[in-house]
């Protein structure tokens, strides 16, 4: 039994991850993974072109992002389109899925190790994390990068929060980024290398969260790089600004010069 597992139906435009099951020569019976019922793709709705053979388009057991145009409850019916969906939305929910999917594996292990059921793993867990951040996997990856306080601040219980943190820790790869600079320094004083290295571990130093570094390569004097890895690209641009500051302020109260090169 999935994790998420319930009794709701998809609204229609909805886009669906689906499994094909049975082709006919009218269309495909497909399953919609997410909520655990049956579709049908009619064939007039797999392309906008002439369509001879179902299969060149679709094959059974395979994954398919479909849009949902018609809804019926009391009948258990739900129509389906592929001609409707985009190439960019079939990749951007296919992505979706698969982050909802390591989602769900993550929780799954954290409620083996608590001994919480599903449902009450989607009520504190999910529904939370969902609520916060768009979807879970998202506030997870958060975790990872950040921290159990992450979760706490959601209000999800302690020992819960830890073991989860700990398990999005070790299974989640967090993504990286990176961002160079050149910055020339200079100092014609005695001990003019002593400061420029002083200046360039003061910028190396920049502390960078969620796991990042900064590092500091020396290119030609006076021109050094710094490269920054970060989560993101807004956060790598806020840590090079700090380092490539401390460095250039650094080398100048020691009497030297310092500049940002750019290009």
């Amino acid at each position: 039994m999935s994790l998420l597992g319930n009794d709701e139906w998809p609204e229609i435009g909805e886009l669906v991850v689906t499994t094909a099951g049975r082709i006919t020569s009218h269309g495909v019976y497909v399953m919609l993974d997410e909520y655990g019922k049956e579709g049908f793709l009619h064939i007039s709705e797999v392309s906008s072109s002439w369509v001879k053979n179902i299969r060149d388009y679709v094959r059974e057991g395979e994954k398919v992002v479909l849009k949902v145009l018609r809804v019926d409850p009391e009948r258990k019916h739900i129509d389906l389109s592929l001609r409707r969906v985009a190439r960019s939305e079939r990749r951007d929910r296919m992505l979706l899925w698969k982050r909802s999917r390591k989602a769900e594996s993550l929780l799954r292990s954290a409620s083996q190790r608590v001994g919480v059921s599903a449902g009450e793993m989607r009520e504190k867990v999910w529904v939370p994390l969902e609520e916060a951040y768009g979807e879970a996997y998202e506030g997870l990856e958060r975790a990872a990068r950040e921290g159990v306080a992450v979760l706490l601040k959601l209000g999800l219980p302690g020992e819960l929060a830890e073991i989860l943190a700990e398990i999005a820790k070790d299974k989640i790869r967090i993504p990286m980024v990176k961002v160079k600079e050149n910055v020339r320094l200079s100092c014609a004083n005695a001990d003019g290398v002593l400061r420029i290295r002083e200046a360039l571990l003061k910028a190396k130093g920049t502390k960078v969260p969620g796991g990042g570094e900064v590092k500091i390569y020396v290119v030609s004097p006076p021109k050094y790089r710094i490269e920054v890895k970060a989560s993101d690209y807004k956060e790598a641009n806020a840590v090079m600004k700090r380092a490539t500051e401390l460095a250039i302020e650094s080398i100048t109260k020691s009497g030297g010069e310092g500049v940002l090169e750019r290009g």
